[in-house]
């Protein structure tokens, strides 16, 4: 059984830092690739950062690219989001996913809340 387990989030004030982790177990997760989403309210889910499974190559959406951090430890099968200057439009429930077959997400999180006040 596949599960993915996020822990981290909460509620910060605008300009502080939060470190999202998603453990994993059910699989060798050390050979795919895992991402991070985020869905705010009344708005899509929406692509946030994604790891290779390597750790070598890392993306990132625009809006968050040079404040927000995606890493890997596969020892522990977690994968890490840490995220500084938070800002109120970060606010979201943020998501890991696995991608086991090649080209799509195919596992998710429960998700975890991020709130950033102003």
């Amino acid at each position: 059984q596949v599960q993915l387990v996020e822990s981290g989030g909460g509620l910060v004030q605008a300009g502080g830092s939060l470190r999202l982790s998603c453990a994993a177990s059910g699989r060798t997760f050390s050979r795919y690739r895992m991402g991070w989403f985020r869905q705010a309210p009344g708005k899509e889910r929406e692509f946030v950062a994604a790891i290779s499974w390597s750790g070598g190559r890392t993306y990132y959406a625009d809006s968050v690219k040079g404040r927000f951090t995606i890493s890997r430890d596969n020892t522990k099968n977690t994968v890490y989001l840490q995220m500084n200057s938070l800002k109120p439009e970060d606010t979201a429930v943020y998501y890991c996913a696995v991608d086991t077959v090649g080209g799509r997400y195919d596992y998710w999180g429960q998700g975890t809340q991020v709130t950033v006040s102003s």
